[in-house]
């Protein structure tokens, strides 16, 4: 019998665990997170209403930078008014980037006027590794069947000289993609590469 050394069977079992790409026009994945407020919050309670998911941890400079823009809060408000539920997750493990107490993350949205339904710890990371999700911010939205219909970038200004843009100028996904599956169409740009800090997961 061929011998399987530590290291590839540690990259077999990430493989296993950690999706590369979850496929749209597929069942999301459903889950279970708690709150801030220590409510045990499922995917599948939203069942009959689009749901917009944010990877967000505040130390990354690039999930700042939206924030300090107001470009994620108009986002979120974008949603608020179709009736669309936003969760906002945190994947950042305990001693990582990003990882806050309950009380720190309700700071964080009321002194940045954040409009999330919830935001959710997701501290051992199964649940962004079950989506894929890569980057702070990683974006997705769930239409009123439970069909994940977007992934990516919050919007398309990533790349070299981000942080001096005018993210009011961007294309801005998110918001295209709501619009167009409010009036029912389909989104015209499914699947975009995210872009920022990687996601502080649990080794």
């Amino acid at each position: 019998m061929k011998e399987i050394y530590p290291l590839t069977l540690l990259l077999l079992m990430f493989s296993q665990s950690a999706p590369s790409f979850v496929n749209n026009g597929t069942l999301a994945p459903d889950f279970e997170l708690l709150d801030t407020d220590g409510k045990v919050i499922s995917l599948s309670a939203f069942k009959d209403k689009l749901v917009v998911l944010e990877w967000t941890n505040h130390g990354c400079p690039f999930v700042a930078r939206h924030y300090e823009t107001m470009n994620m809060q108009s986002t979120q408000d974008s949603a608020k008014k179709n009736n669309i539920v936003w969760l906002s997750i945190i994947s950042s493990a305990p001693g990582t980037q990003g990882y806050v107490s309950a009380a720190e993350a309700n700071q964080l949205t009321s002194s940045r006027n954040a409009y999330p339904s919830h935001v959710l710890f997701d501290t051992s990371g199964k649940v962004g590794r079950m989506y894929a999700a890569k980057t702070t911010p990683h974006m997705y939205i769930i239409d009123k069947k439970g069909i994940l219909r977007y992934q990516g970038a919050i919007d398309d200004a990533g790349g070299r000289g981000f942080m001096n843009k005018d993210l009011s100028k961007a294309k801005n996904f998110v918001k295209e993609g709501i619009v167009e599956l409010v009036t029912g169409k389909n989104i015209s740009s499914p699947v975009t590469k995210p872009y920022g800090c990687s996601i502080k997961y649990a080794s």
